[in-house]
C-alpha cells in the first residue's frame, strides 16, 4: 500500500451477522449458552445454516462474540456515564441504582459474565479469558472512581464493591431480590462512609 493511500474503512458487519448476534445474545442470556443450540439461533434469526457458518464459522466463535459484545456494551455505557456525570460519586451511585433496577426486570437472569463463567469451567478457555478481562477492567473502573472520591484504600474498596455487585445480581436472581439489593445499598453506603469528607 502506498504511503499516501487512504486507509480502508472497517467493514460494517452484514445484516445477517448482526441479526445472528442479536438473537444469540437474547437466547444465551435467557436460556443459557450450552443449552441453546445453533439450529434454534439460525431459525430465530431467519438465516440459513450456510449463512451462519459463513459469518461465524462455529458456535464457539459466536459465543465469544456474545461475551465480548456484552463487555463492550458495559464499557461504553459506564464510560459515557462517567463523561456525563463528571462526578465519581454520582457515577458510582448511578451504577448501583442501575444494578438494583436491573434485578427487578422480568427478563433478569443474573450477571451474564458470571453465567458464562459457570458454563466454561476451564480458566484457559477463550470465554473465561474474556470474562476475566471484563472483570479486570470493571475493577479498575471502580478503583479509579473510588480513588477520585478520596477513598483511603480504593483497590480494596473496589474489590469489595465488585463482590457486592456479584452477590446482589446472583441473590437478586436466585433468591430474594429486595433483600439482595437492600444489602447492596447498605454495604455500598458503608464503603462511601469510609471516605474522609475533607
Amino acid at each position: 500500500m502506498a504511503a499516501d493511500a487512504p486507509i480502508p474503512a472497517a467493514r460494517r458487519p452484514s445484516a445477517a451477522k448482526i441479526r445472528l448476534l442479536e438473537v444469540a445474545d437474547e437466547l444465551f442470556y435467557a436460556d443459557g449458552i450450552n443449552t441453546t443450540g445453533i439450529d434454534r439461533i439460525i431459525a430465530e434469526a431467519s438465516v440459513t445454516k450456510a449463512t451462519f457458518y459463513k459469518q461465524y464459522g462455529s458456535k464457539d466463535a459466536l459465543i465469544l462474540e456474545y461475551v465480548v459484545g456484552r463487555d463492550r456494551q458495559v464499557r461504553e455505557s459506564l464510560t459515557q456515564q462517567s463523561d456525563e456525570d463528571r462526578d465519581p460519586e454520582k457515577t458510582l451511585r448511578s451504577l448501583i441504582a442501575g444494578i438494583i433496577g436491573d434485578t427487578g426486570r422480568p427478563e433478569f437472569r443474573g450477571c451474564p459474565f458470571l453465567n458464562a463463567a459457570a458454563e466454561f469451567p476451564d480458566p484457559r478457555h477463550p470465554v473465561r479469558r474474556a470474562v476475566s478481562e471484563h472483570r479486570d477492567w470493571f475493577t479498575s473502573y471502580l478503583e479509579d472512581h473510588l480513588a477520585a472520591m478520596g477513598h483511603p484504600t480504593p483497590g480494596a474498596a473496589a474489590d469489595e464493591l465488585y463482590l457486592l455487585r456479584d452477590g446482589a445480581m446472583t441473590g437478586g436472581y436466585a433468591g430474594d431480590e429486595i433483600a439482595a439489593t437492600s444489602a447492596l445499598s447498605r454495604a455500598a453506603e458503608r464503603i462511601f462512609a469510609e471516605i474522609d469528607p475533607r
